[in-house]
């Protein structure tokens, strides 16, 4: 299944994408940010991946992500269940970076903050 950009996410009141579509009912999220230098990478997994990068980009916990300010979305995937979603991210987090690199290049050849035009409120 391919992950859906986040100017597919529907609006759910947290973010609001420029794009509208209806999402499956699938509400696991696999995703990786990186720093402002592209030179951090981090691989994640979560459920509601709004809130998840509240709490990213707000600092909301210490961890990983705030020692080394990785708080930009760069590329997502949709998982059907939780277990499928960990299986992923574990398969990701296992990759050489140049295939990260070149999976969020086919994604997102800029590395543009996906959640740049969200608004988190």
């Amino acid at each position: 299944m391919r992950g859906l950009s986040a100017l597919e996410l529907i609006d759910k009141g947290t973010i609001k994408p420029k794009k509208e579509i209806q999402l499956s009912n699938s509400n696991f999220f696999v995703y990786i940010l990186t720093n402002k230098s592209n030179s951090v990478l981090y691989i994640g997994m979560t459920n509601n991946l709004e809130s998840r990068l509240y709490e990213h980009k707000n600092k909301v916990n210490k961890s990983f992500t705030n020692v080394y300010n990785v708080d930009k979305l760069v590329y997502f995937e949709q998982a059907q269940t939780a277990e499928s979603a960990i299986q992923r991210e574990k398969e990701i987090k296992k990759w050489r970076r140049e295939k990260k690199n070149s999976r969020i290049n086919a994604f997102n050849p800029d590395w543009k903050d996906l959640s740049e035009e969200w608004n988190f409120v």
